[in-house]
């Protein structure tokens, strides 16, 4: 199966958060709107967004305090 550019780019993002444990609200937006930029969100990003977002709700990765 072809991992499409967004998946990848929605990886490497998601990685960067994973590593500084923290996300503003800005990248956080950018994330969400790389994943619906194309009018579809395939299966790869579908279970990227998913564990992205179950880190957030365990607090593995919190958002910062601006």
């Amino acid at each position: 199966m072809r991992v499409s550019k967004s998946a990848t780019t929605l990886r490497e993002l998601i990685n960067i958060a994973i590593t500084n444990e923290v996300i503003t609200r800005d990248e956080y937006d950018n994330i969400i709107h790389i994943a619906s930029e194309d009018g579809h969100i395939d299966k790869q990003e579908e279970v990227l967004l998913r564990e992205f977002h179950q880190m957030i709700h365990d607090k593995d990765i919190r958002f910062k305090k601006e």
